[in-house]
């Protein structure tokens, strides 16, 4: 086997980017590249070990002996170990060897691989991805909207349980790309979220705990087949976002805690250094080659997989010194304050770099708190994300929905506070996996009533989320009302759907999937205050909502009734801005669903009488349970309005005649 030729990929600038922590194309040229040097095939390695003695490349080809194959130290203090070995390409397995400044041999994983092994092994493996992408029309299209309001009905998925075989094992990203495929565009949701697909030892974990930081989990299938699941997922017109964990990393041996032997990415200080609810390790924000790694990994699920997003979980862990600490076991930033002043500059960074390069993703923020402006600009003292997870109506609006209907209207306030706050940020609604685990109950187990009444409230909690303001997150499973909590090792019970009760559900997601991307009146203005308007906030005796939501110019307006209780109501009165015709467009209770099945009136006319503070008002039928909509499909000038249209000087007249 030959020895480690000399030969770098680094330029003087890429060394001076990377110390000052703004080097974010870092994959191009750390971890293991197959190239070419002098006439040899061979493989360019590279790793960041400061403060090693020694650096080896140990793998299959060379029987893990630690003294075949020794890198070597730049020159320029960088801290970065090199070289080239001729006659190793794509698939060898590797591992890095190092001497820590005691003298002591350690083995570690490469922070930068493209592939790892299948878990529980922990070698990296040698990886040039190599995939010929066809969704050209998916990206130029990207590019076209990117200034665009537009609608964001999210299918968050767990890869590995999403479906079973019936040995037990999990669907491949092969298989992934035609199944999920076909099924989340039967759904018409708009995005799939996918939960870390980056390489992660513990199952259990959900992909929580990365170690492979720049490679897709190989349980499923090769970087390459991965690809193709993005692809056919683009190609059948459907936005892939990624989580993305920045805000701890694993305490594995074989990874990056304590890499060369010292706290290399991490904090050494545990009271900045370890997450105490999950046991792990907190990336030290302030290093600069720590920050060029994390930004770097950013934007290469980006430019390599072509995402469409990037949800960053636990960003409210990252952005509190004493996040889950008591007093004492954290240490104040320099003006005695509890903000984490480097993580707040990372995520800053993180956002413009993002944005920068890819100005039509998103990026949306997983954060619990009341923190300002996270999704602001940067240029106006904000975080930058583009879209943030609006924790508050998750639980304001399961914690009423669980309540029984005849207490409901005692608790009136817990489905009208969003409003209050609803475009203080651009928030995303979500119902995502954390709602139903760890004794939560599903979503159709935690309403209250019998199956019927289970299934209609379901339908509702759906058709609230889908004409509130915002963008909408379902986890898989909720949309056809899976019973049980979910599991990751046993997926989900696609079984459910030959029940009728089931099939309902989902049908009614199905519906309101093309209603909200068909609806410009639900998208367009979904983070503006003037997109949205109270019909009738206080009706708690009868724990009905009505309200109205509008679009641009030209967008027709809906008029959307939320009825909370099992009580029907014909000829309900209430009241509008805008006289004429409207139409029922979508109702919840009706038979396809699994709904009573309620007569109700397909079209309706305004009257001049006000009514709900409103120049013009309407009677309406509102079924039991039920969420119904209706679109102003003729609009026409009132008596009221056209009195107030005429000029002053024939109103003078009129009154000087009479």
């Amino acid at each position: 086997m030959s020895k480690v030729i000399n030969h770098s990929l680094f330029t003087d600038y890429d060394i001076q980017l990377f110390r000052s922590g703004t080097h974010y194309r870092m994959y191009e040229k750390m971890g293991s590249h197959p190239i070419e040097v002098d006439g040899q095939q061979g493989t360019q390695f590279a790793v960041w070990a400061p403060n090693a003695q020694q650096v080896s490349v140990i793998g299959d080809f060379n029987g893990w002996n630690n003294q075949e194959h020794p890198l070597s130290p730049r020159w320029d203090s960088s801290g970065i170990w090199e070289g080239f070995i001729p006659g190793i390409g794509k698939g060898t397995l590797y591992k890095y060897s190092i001497q820590t400044k005691h003298g002591n041999y350690i083995v570690k994983g490469d922070p930068y691989a493209r592939h790892w092994e299948i878990p529980p092994k922990t070698a990296s493996v040698v990886w040039d991805v190599d995939y010929q992408w066809k969704d050209d029309g998916w990206m130029k299209k990207r590019a076209e909207k990117a200034d665009q309001a537009q609608p964001y009905s999210v299918y968050e998925v767990h890869i590995g349980s999403w479906k079973k075989k019936a040995n037990g094992n999990s669907l491949s990203y092969k298989e992934l790309g035609e199944e999920l495929v076909a099924y989340v565009q039967k759904m018409g949701f708009t995005h799939i979220e996918f939960m870390p697909v980056m390489e992660h030892p513990y199952y259990p974990s959900w992909g929580y705990q990365v170690t492979g930081y720049f490679a897709p989990s190989s349980r499923y299938g090769t970087p390459e087949e991965f690809a193709y699941l993005v692809d056919q997922l683009h190609q059948a017109g459907i936005g892939v976002i990624l989580d993305w964990v920045p805000s701890h990393f694993p305490n594995d041996a074989f990874a990056l805690a304590q890499f060369d032997g010292t706290h290399l990415y991490e904090h050494e200080d545990p009271r900045k250094g370890f997450h105490p609810d999950w046991k792990s390790a907190i990336f030290n924000y302030g290093r600069n080659e720590v920050r060029s790694f994390l930004i770097s990994n950013a934007l290469y699920w980006l430019d390599r997989f072509h995402a469409d997003g990037l949800r960053v979980d636990a960003v409210a862990s990252m952005l509190y010194l004493d996040y889950s600490r008591n007093e004492g076991e954290w240490i104040p930033n320099e003006y005695g304050g509890r903000e984490n002043l480097e993580a707040i500059s990372l995520l800053k960074d993180f956002n413009q770099a993002v944005y920068k390069d890819f100005p039509d993703v998103v990026t949306i923020a997983e954060e619990s708190t009341a923190w300002p402006g996270v999704s602001r600009p940067v240029y106006t003292g904000g975080l930058g994300f583009g879209q943030k997870w609006m924790m508050g109506w998750m639980h304001d609006t399961l914690e009423y929905f669980k309540r029984d209907t005849i207490y409901r209207k005692y608790h009136h306030g817990n489905i009208t506070f969003s409003m209050i706050y609803a475009f203080s940020e651009n928030f995303m609604l979500p119902l995502s996996h954390d709602e139903v685990v760890y004794g939560k109950g599903s979503l159709m187990t935690r309403m209250p009533g019998d199956e019927w009444q289970r299934a209609a409230n379901l339908r509702l909690l759906f058709g609230y989320m889908y004409t509130h303001p915002g963008t909408k997150l379902l986890f898989m499973g909720g949309e056809y009302g899976q019973p049980s909590e979910w599991s990751h090792e046993d997926g989900l019970n696609w079984g459910l759907l030959d029940r009728p009760v089931h099939e309902g559900v989902q049908s009614w997601v199905q519906t309101m999937n093309e209603y909200y991307k068909d609806t410009p009146a639900l998208y367009e203005k979904q983070f503006e205050q003037d997109g949205f308007e109270w019909i009738e906030a206080g009706d708690a005796e009868r724990s009905i909502l009505s309200y109205v939501r509008k679009g641009k110019d030209g967008s027709p307006i809906q008029l959307i009734l939320c009825n909370f209780t099992p009580a029907p109501h014909q000829d309900y009165r209430v009241g509008t801005t805008v006289a004429g015709t409207y139409k029922r467009v979508a109702n919840s209770d009706d038979k396809a669903y699994g709904g009573s099945g309620m007569v109700t009136k397909e079209t309706v006319e305004t009257s001049d009488e006000g009514w709900h503070f409103k120049n013009y008002s309407m009677y309406v039928d509102v079924p039991p349970l039920a969420m119904v909509a209706y679109e102003l499909v003729k609009e026409k000038i009132a008596v009221k309005e056209m009195e107030e249209k005429q000029p002053k000087a024939k109103k003078k007249e009129k009154k000087k005649a009479a």
